[in-house]
């Protein structure tokens, strides 16, 4: 999708459709909230288009003085022949709270106008930029959703239909810093190709996308970007003693996958040196401690932190901030053969640490257990991983939020502030030493499961002790990799969660 600045007046614009958000701009009534209150004294919405062109408002008034709309969020009315516009048709689409109305809200909101008009057969459009938001940050939340909102997971389907947005006009003030908002454009355009690239990759069936074809995918999107990709077998796996990593991978006929890319900008510091690693199991059936049938083939995004690190990884290349950064992918299947570890097997990691095998679909940390201590071994000093690694984290916060754990809150504040620049739930859990005794082996130095309570804690107690005294964040994305439900502002199946945090976090060490 092609994104466009323009700095016209809306009602000038020659488009397929204009789009404009519609806010309730009236004070809550708060007796309102007692069970006594009557009903009736609710206030009436007090509906605004957040834009300053009279004529757009001209257009809109009587609709919005109807009393028929609500104000609600993803509230659509699609308007045909605007008298007094240029545009072909005008979409209202309700944002829900001028006083509550925010860059993550607009993100949605211009994700569902895009699937709104594609479904019409509508190629092009432009969205009016609401004053209510800075410009930057408008503009980036426009194309960034946009772009979310363009993504379908259908292409295997023979009947598909070609809907799709080519170009995306973006309204914005024409008092402002032209430079600036061109630069953000961009910035969004990359972040949100990346997203969807990460999803195109999480979206392929694991006959498509084995551990081979994933590295594959790294390496030619290296090549195209600049960025420096070695890709080690099973030979290279086991002369690096990586033992828990080579114990889900024996299972698998498919040979496993060691990705290491590598950006070093020319002018950036020897130091810091980010390390993300992802977690990339391409197909999880459980391995001997199989899953129950029922949901399994969603196990083909169980690599989704592994294409979220190499999405990254690509933005992180066309942007060219200047720090060095390593992303790290282990790549395997997780499958029950003859080969197959078993439960009770001791693991030696490539820290030297044993491993006793209590659950075989407890694999992902074992991946990710090599993956952090040889990204420290290439001389990270902070290091990022991302997994959907516990069912325990939706148990947890759902499907909405993201589970964050971090050694250092330094390095939690860090992101924090990265991912509320980003526009990504997530929350922090515990990492506490109580903890540490779930995952304590009676034969071994620890365990792979630690229990039923807790486990996503205990997950993130186990690769703690990989991480060591290094800075770390721990993302467990196994709620929010997946959307399991189409929503207005993005279509079922892959998200592309943490990829835009991860952007803003190595930005933000950049600078």
């Amino acid at each position: 999708m092609k994104t466009t600045l323009s700095f016209s007046m809306p009602a000038e614009l020659e488009t397929e459709s204009l789009v404009a958000i519609t806010l309730d701009h009236a004070e809550k009534d708060h007796t309102a909230d007692s069970p006594k209150a009557d009903s009736a004294k609710k206030e009436k919405p007090q509906l605004k288009l957040a834009t300053g062109d009279a004529a757009v408002q001209s257009v809109a008034a009587d609709l919005l003085a109807s009393g028929e709309l609500t104000g609600k969020p993803f509230e659509i009315n699609l308007l045909h022949k605007p008298a007094g516009l240029k545009a072909k048709r005008l979409l209202l689409i309700g944002g829900g709270t001028a006083k509550k109305f925010t860059s993550y809200d607009l993100r949605r909101l211009a994700g569902a106008s895009v699937r709104t008009l594609k479904s019409r057969g509508i190629r092009s459009f432009a969205f009016i930029a609401p004053p209510i938001i800075p410009a930057e940050e408008a503009v980036r939340a426009i194309v960034e959703g946009a772009l979310v909102g363009n993504f379908d997971p259908d292409y295997y389907r023979s009947d598909r239909k070609d809907q799709k947005i080519d170009v995306l006009t973006i309204l914005a003030s024409g008092n402002t810093d032209h430079a600036a908002l061109e630069k953000a454009a961009h910035e969004a355009q990359v972040i949100g190709e990346s997203q969807n690239f990460t999803r195109d990759l999480v979206n392929e069936p694991s006959n498509r996308m084995t551990p081979t074809i994933l590295a594959d995918r790294a390496k030619k999107m290296s090549q195209e970007v600049g960025l420096k990709c070695e890709v080690y077998g099973a030979d290279k796996i086991k002369e690096l003693k990586m033992g828990a990593f080579w114990s889900v991978a024996q299972g698998s006929d498919e040979p496993p996958a060691l990705i290491v890319m590598t950006y070093e900008p020319a002018g950036a510091p020897a130091k810091p040196v980010l390390g993300l690693v992802g977690k990339g199991v391409t197909f999880d059936t459980g391995g001997i401690s199989i899953k129950p049938a029922d949901g399994m083939e969603k196990m083909k995004y169980d690599m989704a932190g592994g294409a979220t690190m190499i999405g990254a990884m690509r933005a992180i290349a066309l942007l060219k901030p200047k720090v060095k950064v390593i992303g790290i992918v282990c790549a395997t299947e997780n499958m029950p053969s003859g080969k197959a570890q078993k439960p009770g097997d001791v693991q030696i990691a490539m820290s030297g640490k044993s491993i006793e095998i209590i659950n075989t679909d407890a694999e992902g940390r074992l991946v990710l257990a090599d993956g952090l201590f040889y990204a420290r071994q290439l001389g990270c000093t902070h290091l990022v991983d991302a997994a959907t690694l516990t069912g325990a984290v939706v148990v947890a916060l759902g499907y909405a939020n993201a589970g964050i754990f971090a050694n250092d809150d330094d390095m939690y504040e860090r992101f924090h502030k990265a991912n509320g620049e980003a526009g990504e739930k997530m929350w922090r859990l515990p990492l506490d030493d109580e903890y540490k005794e779930n995952i304590k082996s009676t034969i071994a130095d620890i365990v792979n499961s630690g229990g039923r309570w807790g486990g996503a804690i205990n997950a993130a107690m186990f690769l703690k002790e990989f991480a060591e005294d290094t800075p770390w964040i721990h993302l467990d994305i196994a709620g929010t990799a997946w959307t399991e439900d189409q929503k207005p502002w993005i279509a079922k199946g892959p998200s592309g969660i943490a990829l835009r945090s991860l952007v803003e976090f190595v930005k933000g060490f950049a600078s």
